[in-house]
């Protein structure tokens, strides 16, 4: 396969030297590092002989990363107490794909990523996910992704109860300012918490299909994300955009986190609830399975 050099690269026999030019502080992002991902978006090179010709430079790439990463989750401790310091190695995902049950057996991700919680990379908690990847598919997210059944229906129980934190959350001008109107989209295009691929089509099992917050209680993911550009993630400032837009993300998590932990108080607001039962993640008449 003919393979073409970056700048400062240099052939040793069938391995290519990491680059020694465009290296950059702590605490930023360098073109190497997106030049190496964007790599990776070509089927071409998204192979192991490839990927072990270019070792050096992902082993340097990496490195950055890693050192990003460190830094930056001083950030989020900051704007987020109950974010813990963690080495980054015990947040950051690895590049390589798990293809065992995919019938994508592309070896290798597109991108760095690193994610983390109240209790770190794992866990039922309300995380942050934070992936640079070239192409401007650069994202920072927050949020539940599918939680599992019981905090799942424990969220929607407190929303059966009393929604407005829920809404005030989601309806705070700075986090409008970000993530979009808190409202689902005409469309159904991704707003706010709002079009997740997920959300269930109809009322929840036990839950009236009239009810006022229906577009609360059918979500299954509840999670927003922000893009950033390439310009974005190799700015001086990056490290610092990220540390602004997770303190507006901040009471959100909090919320979420609340409302796994804390059992909801039955107010009688529950508007098509079985009593004080749960409802399920069922569809009333439509059943949909978790994937």
């Amino acid at each position: 396969m003919e393979i073409e050099l970056e700048e400062g690269q240099e052939i040793k026999g069938r391995i290519y030297a990491a680059p020694k030019t465009g290296q950059v502080p702590p605490g930023r992002i360098s073109k190497n590092t997106m030049n190496f991902l964007a790599n990776l978006q070509i089927p071409e090179r998204n192979d192991r002989d490839w990927f072990k010709s270019h070792e050096p430079a992902f082993r340097q790439a990496e490195k950055e990363w890693q050192m990003f990463v460190g830094l930056v989750q001083q950030d989020f401790h900051a704007a987020d107490a109950e974010v813990p310091l963690l080495p980054p190695k015990d947040i950051i995902h690895r590049i390589y794909r798990d293809v065992r049950f995919s019938s994508d057996k592309t070896p290798y991700k597109r991108s760095f990523s690193m994610s983390t919680s109240r209790g770190g990379r794992k866990g039922l908690w309300a995380a942050y996910h934070l992936a640079i990847s070239p192409n401007n598919k650069s994202i920072l997210a927050c949020g539940v992704w599918q939680p599992g059944k019981n905090e799942l229906a424990t969220i929607r129980h407190h929303l059966l109860n009393d929604p407005r934190r829920f809404r005030d959350e989601i309806s705070k001008p700075e986090f409008v300012e970000l993530f979009g109107a808190p409202k689902p989209h005409p469309k159904g295009k991704r707003q706010n918490i709002f079009g997740h691929e997920d959300a269930l089509k109809v009322a929840p099992k036990g839950v009236d299909k009239g009810h006022k917050d229906i577009d609360l209680l059918k979500l299954r993911s509840m999670a927003v994300v922000h893009q950033f550009t390439d310009e974005d993630v190799l700015s001086d400032d990056f490290r610092e955009h990220v540390g602004r837009i997770v303190s507006v993300m901040a009471p959100f998590v909090h919320m979420l986190n609340d409302f796994i932990a804390l059992p909801a108080v039955t107010n009688g607001n529950g508007n098509g609830a079985n009593g004080d039962d749960h409802p399920s993640d069922e569809e009333g008449n439509n059943p949909e399975e978790d994937e």
